[in-house]
């Protein structure tokens, strides 16, 4: 275990011991619970709920029967909601690397089992590095999902952790995950300040190179779910960093090899139903409403026919004849600012 680690470890182990705890808002729920998933949350133990740290809520529609990797999992209540979502045909591996977390986690297995009503559980929690995925035992193309909730930016590697996603993550399969971001880059000096670290915000990534990695790894596109500005009021840490600016960000890429822009080739995609949901918001540029038929871009459509959201939309069109760039849809994106846990 690298220094860096080591202080995610300790902080996440020792110093922290609810969300109580927490400096900032950065590395707690930013966005409220979907409606979907609320009463799931109602069934989640509290102890579970009281020691996890997320930013945001990095839990996709159409989950029945996946496989699903949650990297950093904590104590285990992302791991949960999705194990009810997967029901007893799917399967949820989580993985974390600090010992106090798994412990709760493991804890509670079968009282979560019992809770949903399964016969058996789907859930498995790994002590591991989310660095080395291959010591964790997992196989290329192993998952249909995976996901990760204010961890990515903890990595002291950030570029071998994309590309151990993109090797575990099947064809067509999606990355969803909630994270830290940044404006520009923090100063190295305070990659080992453990305060800053631990409160996901030294570690945090800028956010135009993590679309060069999404690029040069995936070869694919990012897609914002939802941004929200992190506003600091610690004195001791606005001193250091007051001058970046942190958003906690929800983003989607599918293992799929998309164009580097959203052309316009005339195709329309036209959602049927089916996902909980009369209108499905897929990013801040397309909302679907139920059996009306929109414009979208050839990546769209690309998406919506080869991913698991296949048989929820009807597409129509091909890519025969390129109309040039699509512009950009307005009135989705919203960024707010949060200030304190949920």
């Amino acid at each position: 275990m690298d220094d860096q680690n080591k202080i995610v470890s300790d902080y996440y182990g020792n110093v922290l011991s609810s969300k109580e705890d927490l400096k900032t808002s950065a590395c707690c729920l930013a966005d409220s619970m979907p409606k979907r998933l609320r009463s799931i949350l109602e069934l989640i133990h509290p102890e579970v709920q009281e020691k996890f740290y997320g930013c945001g809520s990095p839990i996709p529609n159409a989950l029945e029967g996946l496989r699903v990797l949650d990297l950093g999992c904590g104590t285990g209540q992302d791991c949960y909601i999705i194990s009810k979502l997967v029901g007893e045909s799917g399967k949820v591996v989580g993985v974390d690397m600090t010992d106090e977390q798994l412990e709760v986690a493991r804890k509670h297995i079968d009282y979560h089992t019992k809770e949903f009503g399964f016969k058996k559980a789907n859930v498995e929690f790994v002590k591991g590095n989310i660095q080395d995925l291959k010591e964790c035992g997992f196989a290329d193309n192993s998952f249909d999902l995976v996901i990760s909730n204010c961890v990515l930016n903890l990595a002291s590697d950030k570029k071998i952790v994309f590309e151990e996603i993109e090797r575990v993550l099947a064809p067509n399969g999606e990355l969803y995950f909630s994270d830290v971001f940044t404006d520009r880059r923090v100063p190295t000096k305070y990659y080992k300040d453990q305060v800053l670290l631990g409160e996901c915000l030294s570690g945090a990534l800028y956010i135009e190179d993590f679309r060069r990695f999404v690029r040069e790894i995936f070869d694919s596109e990012i897609y914002t779910v939802s941004k929200s500005i992190i506003e600091l009021h610690d004195e001791h840490i606005v001193s250091k960093v007051g001058d970046i600016t942190f958003y906690s960000i929800t983003e989607r890429i599918f293992n799929l090899k998309l164009e580097d822009a959203e052309e316009d080739y005339g195709e329309t995609a036209t959602y049927l139903g089916g996902l909980d949901e009369d209108d499905f918001i897929f990013s801040d540029d397309y909302k679907f409403s139920l059996n009306k038929e929109e414009k979208v871009s050839g990546n769209i459509a690309t998406i919506l026919k080869n991913s698991r959201y296949k048989k929820y939309f009807k597409i129509s069109g091909n890519k025969d004849k390129h109309l040039g760039l699509l512009k950009a849809k307005k009135g989705i994106k919203n960024i707010v600012a949060t200030s304190s846990c949920c």
